[in-house]
């Protein structure tokens, strides 16, 4: 055999070896990717989004977003309490770089749209319900949606788009077979409101405001298997309820108390916050005593 065809095999073996060691001494980062105790599939989480115009819409939208970057498999529904779509919310979308879809309705007031006087607590729910035309347009595009997809699994959640959310909430609502529940820190006056569970069971709700809902959680205190929406086409939020009793409103047509998922550690832990940006105090510059410059071109 000629030296030059010796050497050559020699020189095949070498590279062979080395891709074996580049493999072996990369291999934990390539299981990171690759667990196999990781489902290869992650059901789709579609977070419904109502919004509307305000000075911090922005503000909120963007913290949000930046959220919603880090976790996978994500479809988010944003709708707009608007008679048209604004350039600001669908700018923000587009430079997100999320899977999402972009929905408008404007609330029309109605007389079960007249807030009564509530004594007023701080983290407490006001009488006016709102997001209500514009979560039910959004379960109507998800049912649409549904009807066309091969694959439905799916878990739906309810977002208020100035809450604060752990990435460990999304990991707890992949594990809902039909409608998980959790803790929700600082609403309803007390630091949490929550689930309580026994022997793996919702035998009751820690809640001191209207404790006598059905369901007295929070609006960020539950997901729900999308295929549901598909099994109860006739599943919605109402005006005729007020605030508060919404969550009842649509918690009614999928499950009991007893058939509630107790999650986040038998709702121990709490991932998610009602949180509520403070309203700006903006000065207003016909009073000022000197001239500012126009900032009407700048968005905020």
């Amino acid at each position: 055999m000629p030296f030059v065809n010796i050497k050559k095999q020699y020189l095949a073996i070498g590279m062979l070896v080395f891709v074996l060691l580049f493999l072996f001494n990369t291999r934990p980062a390539f299981q990171c990717q690759f667990n196999a105790e990781v489902s290869p599939y992650l059901p789709v989480i579609y977070g419904i989004t109502p919004t509307y115009v305000r000075l911090a819409q922005k503000a909120d939208l963007t913290r949000l977003s930046q959220t919603l970057m880090h976790v996978k498999n994500f479809h988010w529904v944003v709708i707009e309490d608007s008679l048209e779509k604004t350039k600001l919310v669908a700018n923000l979308l587009k430079e997100s770089n999320l899977k999402y879809t972009h929905l408008n309705i404007k609330t029309h007031k109605t007389k079960h749209s007249t807030p009564v006087p509530l004594m007023r607590i701080k983290g407490a729910r006001g009488l006016l319900a709102s997001g209500v035309e514009q979560r039910n347009l959004a379960l109507d595009w998800l049912r649409g949606h549904l009807d066309k997809s091969e694959n439905k699994a799916g878990v739906v959640y309810f977002m208020d788009d100035d809450n604060t959310y752990s990435l460990k909430v999304f990991d707890e609502m992949r594990k809902v077979k039909r409608v998980g529940v959790w803790p929700v820190g600082i609403v309803g006056g007390m630091r949490v409101e929550m689930p309580l569970v026994s022997d793996g069971k919702v035998s009751g709700y820690n809640a001191w405001w209207k404790p006598f809902r059905p369901f007295p959680i929070d609006m960020a205190g539950f997901a729900i298997n999308a295929t549901l929406f598909l099994e109860h086409p006739e599943a919605k939020f109402s005006r005729k309820v007020q605030s508060g009793f919404q969550e009842s409103e649509i918690l009614k047509y999928f499950t009991t108390k007893e058939e509630l998922e107790p999650l986040a550690d038998n709702c121990t832990k709490v991932y998610v916050w009602h949180t509520r940006t403070q309203k700006p105090s903006i000065l207003n510059p016909k009073k000022l005593k000197r001239p500012i410059v126009p900032d009407d071109h700048i968005e905020v």
